[in-house]
């Protein structure tokens, strides 16, 4: 569905907090897009972010569809805490305004299909910002992996020794919950395979400045047959990785290896095909939305593609609670049923109830 409009998109900013001001000054920045604008339940942060963004005279409110009404916008960004992901974007999408969202899709994988379903009923698109996409050289490590012929192995190491203070440091699985939902669904896009199961084991190191835990290893079955293992800390100090992570995959004819940050590296024969430069980070993110609504663009990360990487997070939270491999699937309809049992809206319901299966929605 597209905005059907020629000029820059009018959207509407949620959530007026660090990344909302990361995302204000993106859409500021972006010719195609203008902010018509932003939402906060605490007005006062909304009006001092537009005032230290130099455009104090943006629309401000509480509500995200009164403003966006009020403002004749035709899209919102929801960058609100994930708890408030699910009842802002639902509430959005049946006043008929597309989203984007900051990741994650949702606070669990039931939110996430019910919002799944919501787009389904409504007709209105919800994208997902995976920004870690959006990156000149994750697209030169895609086309390198075209190359190597049968995938065998892809795996990552994340080593960094943040002090964020606040939430995460009281989080139970902070690495695992906050961060590595960035490199899980990297690993879907460079594979392109979907996960099967997952063997995950965390833990926290004495020296360790968080409560819970701050280390973690995992090992994804694919779809494809390849393993995607994952290993990491955020208390690993010195020596540290990129934010990105480091890469190395393996296939029958060659491998390639990505530090995180600079040109990935190719050792097979092939010669991988042109890239085009995706844009970095949010701003990708926000100008394939405008290029999906206005031109009908592709856009990676529409909410059914997402809700997986948000299944690989659960998986492996429950295989380092339980000690016990886990299959996707079993989580997927674990989330399914709860979805159903906490769902407000009766043609959601019925749209949840519809699918033939979970990942068969999802994968459709």
């Amino acid at each position: 569905m597209t905005a059907g409009t020629s000029g820059p998109l009018r959207v509407v900013l949620v959530g007026a907090g660090g990344m909302g001001k990361a995302w204000l000054a993106t859409i500021l920045a972006d010719p195609a897009v203008e902010l018509a604008g932003v939402v906060d339940l605490d007005l006062a942060a909304a009006e001092a972010a537009l005032v230290a963004a130099g455009v104090p005279h943006v629309a401000t409110g509480r509500d995200a569809v009164e403003v966006a009404v009020r403002t004749g916008a035709q899209a919102i960004v929801n960058v609100t805490v994930p708890q408030a992901h699910h009842p802002v974007t639902t509430a959005a999408l049946f006043a008929g305004f597309p989203v984007l969202g900051e990741k994650p899709v949702a606070s669990t994988v039931a939110q996430g299909l019910s919002l799944a379903a919501a787009s389904e009923v409504t007709g209105q698109p919800f994208l997902v910002s995976q920004s870690r996409r959006y990156n000149v050289h994750v697209e030169q490590f895609r086309a390198q992996a075209a190359v190597l012929g049968d995938l065998g192995s892809l795996s990552t190491e994340f080593f960094k020794a943040p002090r964020f203070g606040g939430f995460r440091e009281e989080m139970a699985q902070p690495l695992l919950v906050d961060m590595a939902i960035h490199q899980f669904d990297l690993a879907r896009y460079l594979l392109d395979a979907e996960p099967v199961s997952v063997y995950c084991e965390s833990w926290n190191p004495s020296w360790s400045w968080y409560g819970g835990d701050a280390s973690a290893s995992a090992v994804f079955e694919m779809s494809s047959g390849a393993r995607y293992s994952f290993v990491g800390s955020w208390c690993a100090p010195g020596a540290e990785t990129s934010w990105n992570g480091a890469w190395r995959l393996s296939g029958a004819d060659g491998s390639a290896v990505w530090n995180g940050d600079d040109a990935p590296v190719l050792d097979a024969g092939g010669v991988p095909a042109d890239t085009v430069d995706p844009g970095e980070g949010i701003a990708g993110s926000l100008a394939a939305f405008t290029a999906f609504l206005q031109e009908g663009r592709p856009f990676s990360g529409e909410v059914h593609d997402n809700v997986l990487s948000l299944a690989m997070v659960e998986a492996a939270v429950e295989s380092a609670a339980t000690g016990a491999r886990v299959l996707v699937d079993d989580v997927l309809q674990r989330a399914h049923e709860q979805a159903l049992a906490e769902e407000q809206r009766d043609d959601v319901a019925a749209a949840l109830k519809g699918w033939p299966s979970v990942r068969e929605a999802l994968t459709r």
